[in-house]
Order: structure tokens, then sequence, then C-alpha cells
């Protein structure tokens, strides 16, 4: 696979960072309580991991390593005051919707993390392919849960009219169940799609992290090798 569309396929599905790495979880729960909240953090998020891994990828042979957190955290913060500033004179109802979040984009762990992992020691396309893969992977994972919450939640789905104007809900006669617009809504919502993904038995860098690991940790021959090999040990 090509290396540029490796990163992108990589953060969409391979390392997902809601999904599969768990990562950036305070704005998947607070903001997710509708479709059209989700697609706005997702993509404020991709736009400062975008720019903050190609600053810090061209960056990388100039910051010394005894600052190089700091001068990470001034890079994002520089650059999520700029997209903070934009969305609150063009999209003034999302500001007001996302709230405190956006300036807490500087201390999301998906950004510093891609930064000490990846940017830091990769040339800046690929860096700039890795924050556009990670920052589609977080954009996805937040509308589908913001969607999903609403629509059981509040019977509506917002990312629909966002983009058509046309406004869609279910009928009356439907149920809404108000806990799915609640924090442990999102929790529930995650673990269904986590749940489903395990079901399709969907691999993952998290089932690669053990040579030979195949996420079956019952039957696992490796874990059994390992065990053996280490109770050999003990005894010895």
């Amino acid at each position: 696979m090509n290396p540029y569309v490796e990163r992108i396929y990589n953060g969409v599905v391979k390392e997902n960072p809601s999904l599969i790495l768990m990562l950036g979880m305070c704005p998947t729960l607070a903001v997710t309580t509708s479709g059209s909240n989700g697609i706005g953090m997702g993509l404020s998020t991709m736009a400062v991991l975008i720019l903050s891994n190609l600053i810090i990828s061209l960056m990388r042979k100039v910051i010394p390593d005894e600052v190089r957190l700091p001068a990470y955290i001034v890079i994002v913060a520089s650059l999520v005051t700029v997209v903070e500033l934009l969305i609150e004179a063009y999209l003034p109802s999302l500001y007001s919707a996302l709230g405190i979040y956006i300036p807490l984009i500087v201390v999301n762990c998906i950004i510093l993390g891609r930064a000490e992992a990846y940017a830091a020691k990769n040339e800046p396309l690929l860096s700039t392919m890795d924050g556009l893969g990670m920052g589609l992977g977080f954009t996805i994972a937040l509308t589908v849960i913001g969607t999903v919450r609403e629509l059981i939640g509040s019977g509506t789905v917002s990312i629909i009219t966002m983009f058509t104007g046309k406004t869609i809900s279910l009928p009356d006669f439907i149920p809404r169940i108000a806990i799915f617009v609640r924090s442990p809504g999102a929790f529930l919502v995650i673990a269904f799609i986590i749940a489903i993904m395990n079901a399709l038995s969907i691999k993952t860098n998290a089932n690669k992290k053990v040579e030979g690991c195949d996420g079956d940790c019952v039957v696992c021959s490796v874990a059994k090798d390992s065990s053996c090999a280490a109770s050999g040990k003990e005894a010895n």
C-alpha cells in the first residue's frame, strides 16, 4: 500500500483514535449530543492535527529534545487560537455549542500523541497525511456517535439538516430515550460500536501488538507459550 494512503487508512480504521486507541474521550463524551456537534469538533481537531503535524515535522531538527513538549504545546495552542477565532467569527452557533471544548483541543492527547510519536520522527508530507488520517478517523467516530445518540435520544438528525436544510425527525409514536443525549449514552453507543466491530472480526493494530496475536486471548497460543516460558524461568 502507498505509504501516504496507508497513513489515512491507519487513522480511520487500524488506529482510530476514539474507537481503537480510546484517545480524546473528553470531547467524545461531552460534545457528541448531536451529529452536527460531532462533525464540528472533529473537523476543528483535524485542522489542528494536520497543521501541527506539518509544522512540528518541519521543525523537528530545530527543536531541542529538552523543550520539545513545551514547544509542541505552543505550536498547538497557536493553531487552536486561530481555529477558535475563525469558528467564533463564521460559525457562531457551533462556537456556542462546543464552548470550552474548542480551547481544550490544546491538551487533546491525540494531537500531542501524534506530534511525539510520529511528526517528530518523520518527514513533513507523511506527517501531514498522518494528521489527516487521524483527524478523519476522529471526525467519523464523533459524527457516528453523535448521530446515533441524537437519533435515539432526541429523534432528530441534525447533520442532514446542516447540509440540506431539511428537518429530519422520527415519528412521534417512537419513544425517545433521554439517557442517550447525556454522558452515559456516549459510553453505551461507543460500547455497541466496538461490540459490532468485534463481532465482524475487524482486525486492527490493537490485535497485533504481539506477533501472532489474533485477538482471542482465551485460546491464544502466544500467551500460553509466554506463560509457560515465564513459569519455567520462575521454577529455575
